[in-house]
């Protein structure tokens, strides 16, 4: 299976357990994996016939505005129902790193979701 991979795509999203660390947009990296059949772009060399990994992240880099989240868990599972949804690949692999921890390089919740079989 091929897939296009996105890799710590950096925003800014509020996301936090209490009002205070909801208050205001912190720091985050995205990795979006994206398990999606490429071949008969590699082949036409067009665009339209792969997933356009520059829409995905302008999308993501837009996707927190006006919205905030407590639990980084729902924030990995709504941008991987969100990549489903818009861009149509067969799976998805989300992984959220939050930088909340001083004494750690970083924490990361990681949600992987495939599209229902039709």
């Amino acid at each position: 299976m091929a897939k296009i991979t996105i890799v710590d795509l950096e925003v800014y999203y509020c996301v936090g357990v209490t009002d205070e660390e909801r208050a205001q947009p912190q720091r985050l990296l995205l990795t979006v994996d994206m398990n999606f059949d490429f071949s008969s772009a590699a082949v036409s060399d067009r665009i339209e016939r792969t997933i356009n990994y520059q829409t995905v992240a302008e999308d993501l880099l837009r996707f927190g505005q006006g919205r905030s989240w407590k639990l980084v868990e729902k924030l990995a599972d709504n941008i991987a129902e969100r990549v489903l949804a818009e861009y149509k690949p067969q799976g998805v692999l989300v992984e959220v790193k939050k930088f909340s921890i001083p004494q750690a390089r970083f924490v990361s919740v990681s949600l992987g979701k495939t599209r229902p079989a039709r």
